[in-house]
């Protein structure tokens, strides 16, 4: 519920210029290549890790250990997306290094694109949309690759070639089979049409009543209960299968333990070991109070220099919210552009006191709000390949209200998504003026990240619970209301005098261009990543599209954003700015009044009439004109290899080294990091 991806959106499309943000950049090789392959709707890129050697001896053995831990939870989330996702992966996998046929025709080359899409995505359905990765080869072609490639190349659990082609091609082939992975349409069973494997066997009405039952609205630490296990229903008993060391997934979650326990030995200090050892307690025990007890420890390590995301964390694979994928993140702070982010949560009480929300809602007392810059060593699980350039957690609101929350702006990755988008010419084509293009080149980069540092550090940690509400109320619809909620606050104040006197922006010029890119981002360029004639089902988009649709019509009075003709090419410009902020503040306000009351019907309103549905005509056009550019709406990264350096049997430090292949990398990371059945 914490992840910020628009910016990633924004900065690899605008290929916006780096003045601004962090003028002392010792990170840039003009001789570095930073995108490495491009296919279908993606493009793979490379991130550089600055200042690693930075780090001592001691901390970049920690980063070792941490990164190892970081990959081995990989199965984790290719099982959790589907529950045949590792069976495909396994069958696909053996015929790319096996296959004694022709690998030089269009039918192969078209085999190792979906086999490209499948290891982007952690299995058969599209990372963002969540629909199902159709072929563009044939059925029959794919029985020629089983049967043209020998047998020990598969995994003895799938049995022979024609076992492989009667279990697996109707998997990959029809598409009545799991055609989405989490289901997000108003009015059916979101469980029964959800290919993800966190139920099995039961409805969404019985897993919610599951959770119902469990739930105490008056207890004033509330347990995440279902964050962590799968929900069955045998011999007509619902019941959970806890993820844990010696539960569901435990063969993968051991070795994670078996890397933790090393960090544990190079911790930086006793508060750092205590918070591994936490996590590590949780792991082997499954228990959620454990899991809080970990995040309170979490964050409240303001003093580590190396840092780490680590576990089931995230809902948004879950239609109902109650189940998280697994993810890691292992990374270090940036000191000299932590700057920023320290400015901003030194001033949050401020921010929260001058908030147009009400003020029943508002937090008398703002704890614990730290925010850092961070350089990203390693990306695993749901962060990889593809990644948010920003995370703010924990995700416990109770957690958050008393003991603060961390919040992250990953610097070098968003770098990278720079540097790989330079000169790509989308603004030229979606920008009303030439003077939006100086504009945007000028202060857009700096606009974008003081944007992410707003939504993580401030946005998502702001605000609070009426008394008796738990925050599950809001069920499918609290994603992209969450999101909605930290955009809207970032919106707000990035037009605020403060930010210039804060010396955060030379002139609120700064926030205009990010208005500006907002709102056509909102209403026409995220359009690029939906497919002709489909609603928005994902909670950025929909949460982009709700903000920028409902200003768009609510300040149509007053003229507040215009649609514009040219060429016959359609624009969105802004022509008030000081309106439009105050149109931000009021949809602020009722969006932090329905979280806060847990208003499931008007949350529900406000999101279908205004995030879903998508103009036809409007939508042809922009892709019309987008594929023009050749470009790739989406991108993701390989990872940094961090290797040992050993004395005898020690590891007494680590290196860097930056592969360059996508495919090798996916090879090695199954070959290195599969300890899960294929069917779990």
């Amino acid at each position: 519920m914490r992840k910020l991806l628009i910016s990633v959106f924004m900065i690899g499309l605008y290929g916006v210029l780096l003045s601004g943000c962090d003028a002392n950049k010792q990170q840039k090789e003009d001789s570095f290549k930073w995108q490495i392959d491009q296919f279908a709707d993606l493009r793979i890129m490379r991130y550089q890790i600055p200042e690693f050697d930075s780090l001592s001896p001691q901390e970049r053995v920690l980063v070792y250990y941490l990164s190892e831990a970081a990959k081995c939870g990989r199965d984790i989330i290719w099982d959790q997306n589907y529950k045949y996702n590792l069976t495909v992966r396994n069958v696909l996998e053996g015929i790319y290094k096996g296959y004694k046929g022709d690998r030089n025709s269009e039918d192969w080359n078209k085999f190792v694109v979906y086999l490209k899409r499948v290891w982007f995505s952690n299995g058969i359905h599209h990372h963002y949309s969540t629909d199902k990765i159709m072929p563009n080869f044939s059925e029959e072609y794919f029985a020629e690759l089983v049967k043209s490639t020998p047998e020990e190349n598969f995994s003895k659990e799938l049995g022979g070639s024609d076992e492989i082609l009667k279990n697996v091609s109707p998997i990959i082939f029809d598409p009545k089979i799991a055609p989405k992975r989490v289901n997000q349409v108003a009015g059916e069973d979101l469980v029964a049409t959800s290919a993800c494997n966190y139920y099995e066997g039961v409805s969404q009405a019985e897993a919610e009543a599951f959770y119902s039952k469990m739930m105490n609205p008056n207890d004033p630490a509330p347990i995440s209960y279902g964050l962590n296990s799968k929900l069955v229903k045998k011999d007509g008993v619902v019941k959970e299968k806890v993820w844990k060391e010696d539960g569901m997934y435990g063969s993968a979650i051991q070795h994670i333990v078996y890397w933790l326990q090393k960090a544990v030995g190079v911790a930086e200090n006793e508060t750092q070991r205590k918070t591994i050892e936490a996590l590590i307690d949780y792991y082997k025990s499954g228990d959620l109070k454990t899991f809080d007890e970990y995040n309170i420890l979490w964050v409240g390590d303001l003093i580590s220099r190396v840092d780490f995301v680590n576990g089931f964390i995230e809902n948004y694979g879950d239609p109902l919210g109650y189940k998280a994928s697994w993810e890691s993140v292992v990374d270090f702070k940036n000191v000299e552009a932590t700057r920023r982010a320290e400015i901003i949560s030194k001033n949050a009480q401020w921010f929260e006191d001058h908030s147009p929300v009400d003020s029943q809602f508002k937090k008398k007392e703002v704890k614990g709000v730290s925010a850092k810059v961070i350089t990203v060593a390693q990306l695993g699980g749901d962060c990889y390949p593809s990644t948010p350039i920003g995370i703010n957690l924990p995700n416990a609101d109770w957690i958050r209200k008393e003991h603060g929350s961390k919040s992250v702006t990953m610097d070098n990755i968003t770098y990278a998504y720079d540097q790989a988008a330079q000169g790509n010419g989308f603004m030229d084509e979606f920008a009303w003026s030439k003077e939006e293009v100086e504009m945007n080149n000028k202060y857009g980069y700096l606009a974008s990240c003081l944007h992410t540092d707003l939504h993580e550090c401030l946005g998502h940690g702001s605000g609070q619970l009426a008394p008796g509400v738990k925050g599950d109320e809001l069920k499918n619809y609290g994603s992209t209301l969450e999101e909605a909620r930290a955009d809207l606050f970032a919106l707000y104040y990035i037009m605020d005098p403060k930010m210039v006197e804060l010396g955060l922006m030379p002139s609120l010029d700064g926030g205009k261009v990010e208005y500006s890119s907002y709102i056509r981002n909102g209403l026409m360029a995220q359009l690029t990543r939906v497919e002709l004639g489909k609603d928005i089902e994902e909670a950025h988009m929909r949460n982009r599209q709700l903000i920028a649709a409902w200003c768009y019509d609510n300040g149509k009075s007053d003229n507040v954003i215009e649609k514009k003709v040219r060429d016959g090419k359609t624009y969105f410009v802004v022509n008030d700015f000081g309106k439009l902020r105050e149109l931000f503040g009021t949809l602020l306000k009722e969006i932090q009044r329905i979280k806060s009351t847990g208003d499931y019907e008007a949350g529900k309103a406000l999101v279908e009439k205004y995030a879903v549905k998508v103009d036809y005509d409007l939508h042809k056009e922009v892709l019309d004109r987008y594929n023009k550019l050749h470009l790739a709406p989406y991108g993701g990264f390989v990872n940094p290899s961090i290797e040992p350096v050993l004395q005898g049997d020690s590891v007494v430090d680590a290196k860097v080294t930056y592969p360059d292949d996508y495919a090798k990398q996916m090879l090695e990371y199954s070959d290195k990091y599969s300890f899960l059945p294929l069917i779990n």
